[in-house]
């Protein structure tokens, strides 16, 4: 986060003095063993924008309990930037600080998907979410739901330290390209 500081500091700037709210989104993901809390982002979508989710759901291009739309009309300029990048994920380093989060594992669902998840999807919250895990650096949005969770269960069930150490100099290589 020291190290970041400057980074973090400019993306905060130019929330801010792009458009209105407040700099940080914080929004209730689910945790290890479905325990919730409360997910940091920097703010990419222009103010109550989560309240328009239910207009666009017909617009929604995930299969399963995902919500994603290319081009989201609630997105704002600086905040595609911002997610082209994961720049927008940095302040989840706050909630690994704080127990919620670790670098690599899958990632936090809110809790409205979890309820549409069948029995064998439930497996992903056994363990803590992560930043970055194999559905971030190989599936993003091109593949389906269910292979987005196979990805996942994959993870848990073969981890290895080797492997979070390969995850995570893979994310740093995807995010500068853009491509994460």
């Amino acid at each position: 986060l020291v190290a970041l500081l400057p980074v973090l500091l400019a993306c905060a700037l130019v929330v801010k003095l792009t458009s209105r709210g407040p700099v940080l989104y914080r929004q209730t993901r689910v945790g290890r063993m479905g325990r919730t809390f409360r997910c940091l982002k920097f703010r990419t979508m222009h103010e109550g924008a989560h309240d328009q989710q239910t207009l666009l759901l017909p617009a929604n291009q995930q299969d399963g309990p995902a919500f994603k739309i290319d081009g989201d009309p609630r997105v704002t300029k600086v905040g595609r930037i911002l997610r082209k990048y994961s720049l927008d994920e940095l302040p989840q380093l706050v909630n690994v600080l704080l127990g919620d989060m670790s670098l690599v594992g899958p990632r936090p669902p809110v809790p409205s998907e979890v309820e549409q998840y069948s029995w064998w999807q439930r497996r992903r919250i056994s363990i803590k979410p992560g930043l970055t895990c194999v559905w971030q650096v190989y599936g993003r949005n091109r593949v389906s739901f269910k292979r987005w969770v196979e990805m996942d269960l994959f993870y848990i069930d073969n981890w290895s330290l080797w492997m979070d150490f390969k995850l995570i100099a893979k994310t740093v290589r995807v995010v500068l390209r853009g491509t994460g």
